[in-house]
Formats: structure tokens, C-alpha cells, sequence
């Protein structure tokens, strides 16, 4: 690995790297990973060998079982597909109602109030979690 870059490397106060990432190249990283590949070696000391992190190591390892990181498999460039965004041609002018036996619970369950005989009232709007409905009451009826 060639160390000689025209970038120093800048660290902060707790000695982690800082500033731009290092790009690896697919041939570096297939490189790496084939150390790693041999009889032996261990992923922690090649990776610390070459300055980069053992998970990251791993990661390029898994990417080579898939055959990732073949020259031949992966495009050096990216090409953008044409994309074209517009206004839908059909805007709802009013609101879905919804229809059968969900419509009848929706609309009966809109506003619930439960007055108990200890003066405590509940209100509820919306769908209800009768489970959860029940605990209340019963810390409710406790007071």
C-alpha cells in the first residue's frame, strides 16, 4: 500500500481520524481481503497492517464471497436513468369513505364519553384499544 499521499493524517484530541475518508480501490481491497484469504493470517493483523478497520475488512470479505469485488462484475462508472416528474393526471376532490361493517365502526367509535359514579369522566375520539380502555377504567374506578 502505497502510504505516501500528499494528505496528512489529522487527528483529534482523542487520537481518531479526521478530515476525507480513503477511497480503496477494487484491486486494494481484493488484495487485502486475499491476505486475509491466506492459511494462517488474520483478518485484525492485515487489517492493521494496511491502516483500515478489521470490520471494514469483514465487510469486503463478504463482498468478495458474492464476487463484488471483481473488476469484471462491477462498472467503474455509474449511468443515470432519465427521470421525468410531473402533477397526477387524477387529484380526489373529496375524502374516501370508507365502506361496510370498518365505515359503521369508524363512524360509532368517533366520540365515546364515560362518566363513573366517582365523578370521573373519560372521553374518547377515535379508534379505542379496548385493553387498553379496561385498565383505565378499572384504575378509574378504584379512586
Amino acid at each position: 500500500m502505497d502510504t505516501s499521499t500528499d494528505e496528512s493524517v489529522v487527528t483529534d484530541a482523542l487520537g481518531r481520524r479526521t478530515g476525507p475518508r480513503r477511497q480503496y480501490t477494487l484491486e486494494e481491497k481484493r488484495r487485502i481481503v486475499e491476505e486475509t484469504r491466506v492459511k494462517g493470517a488474520s483478518v485484525s493483523s492485515v487489517a492493521r497492517r494496511y491502516e483500515v478497520n478489521p470490520n471494514q475488512v469483514f465487510a469486503w470479505r463478504q463482498m468478495y464471497r458474492r464476487g463484488l469485488l471483481n473488476p469484471d462484475a462491477a462498472p467503474e462508472t455509474t449511468q443515470m436513468l432519465p427521470v421525468r416528474v410531473g402533477t397526477p393526471t387524477v387529484l380526489p376532490n373529496k375524502p374516501v369513505v370508507p365502506v361496510g361493517k370498518a365505515a359503521r365502526l369508524e363512524r360509532a367509535s368517533k366520540l365515546i364519553e364515560i362518566k363513573l359514579a366517582n365523578g370521573h369522566s373519560v372521553v374518547l375520539r377515535g379508534r379505542v384499544d379496548t385493553k387498553t380502555l379496561s385498565r383505565v377504567l378499572d384504575l378509574l374506578v378504584r379512586r
